[in-house]
């Protein structure tokens, strides 16, 4: 095949050869501009992303912003093909006005991240950082932590990852609580969930964890007022939006010891870095465990997801489509009436 019309550039880091490879089988040339500085391809200007993507027909991306700006500079790009499942960072209306394709890679991290949820849960439950932390300095004095074992978690969103994290608690004898638009009621029937209002979730957890997408509606959903219906006893986990969460709000709640503790993979600052310093003093609290929007990469998760990222592009590139779940914007019959 030829790579004519095919370059695909691919600014996020960790794309594996497996990929690479499967792209060139495909006749795609493929590109490798992960060479952002440490904040990542996130930190790039519009400039330097339009050197990177010059000619490109497909760009496989991860934190960058996809605004319209861009786009416009960008008339040979047909696909933007998220490595990940959210899409809050690409503008989906200049995507179809300029005819062009958005996709995500539904359905290749949600177990990476619902092992991550556990892991975080159990960690700052158990109190790790605390122990570890005291014991470099010297005093190995026990600190009595908290059982996940048949404790009331609140699982806020039930989409995969959601559900892959209360199927998870399942093996924990789990008492879990589920707020969503949208409860299946099947679901949660056979898994022996509870659906309830948000307030009641807040009220009755010990363990509070958010996966539900970014919107308009869901901005700031756990604000002041949240946390505080929130027991003095229970934890706060985020691996999936900074933006659900009022960082300022959570910092002060567990200064003022109104929280347990919290543990997150995702805050406010990516999208706002004048927030670095709330970042920096939330991690600096001996019962917050963080990782740095981790959370989907596990080496088998980057693998699952750099593949079905790719495929997506050939997809496009091909004159089809990708999966429905990966096709989050498709602006090409426009562009062609």
């Amino acid at each position: 095949m030829s790579s004519s019309g095919r370059r695909v550039v691919v600014t996020q880091r960790n794309f594996d050869a497996e990929a690479i490879a499967y792209l060139r089988a495909q006749g795609c040339e493929v590109v490798i501009a992960d060479d952002a500085p440490a904040g990542g391809e996130g930190a790039l200007s519009e400039d330097e992303l339009v050197e990177r993507l010059d000619d490109a027909a497909g760009w496989i991306v991860g934190h960058a912003h996809v605004t319209r700006g861009l786009l416009a500079r960008l008339p040979a790009l047909q696909v933007v093909s998220r490595r990940g499942v959210g899409y809050e960072r690409v503008d989906l209306a200049a995507v179809r006005d300029f005819g062009k394709a958005a996709c995500i890679a539904a359905g290749a991290n949600e177990a990476s991240v619902a092992d991550h949820t556990l892991a975080l849960i159990l960690a700052v439950g158990h109190r790790l950082r605390e122990t570890q932390g005291r014991m470099q300095a010297g005093d190995w004095t026990i600190l009595p932590g908290n059982d996940l074992y048949r404790r009331t978690v609140g699982v806020i969103g039930s989409g995969r990852i959601g559900r892959a994290v209360a199927q998870r608690l399942a093996g924990f004898e789990a008492r879990v609580l589920v707020h969503t638009r949208t409860p299946d009621t099947a679901w949660g029937q056979a898994l022996g969930v509870e659906f309830v209002e948000l307030p009641t979730l807040l009220e009755r957890s010990d363990y509070v964890t958010l996966h539900a997408p970014l919107t308009p509606q869901t901005q700031s959903l756990i604000n002041a007022a949240a946390l505080a219906l929130m027991k003095p006893t229970a934890y706060l986990i985020n691996t999936g939006r900074g933006g659900l969460v009022d960082d300022i709000a959570l910092l002060e709640a567990l200064r003022g010891r109104r929280l347990a503790g919290a543990a997150l993979d995702v805050f406010l600052s990516e999208s706002d870095p004048a927030l670095k310093p709330v970042t920096e003093a939330l991690i600096a609290l001996p019962n917050v465990i963080a990782t740095p929007h981790a959370a989907a990469s596990s080496k088998e998760g980057l693998e699952r997801t750099n593949l079905v990222a790719a495929s997506n592009v050939v997809a496009v590139l091909d004159g089809g489509a990708p999966p429905a779940a990966c096709l989050v914007a498709d602006g090409r019959s426009a562009s062609a009436a």
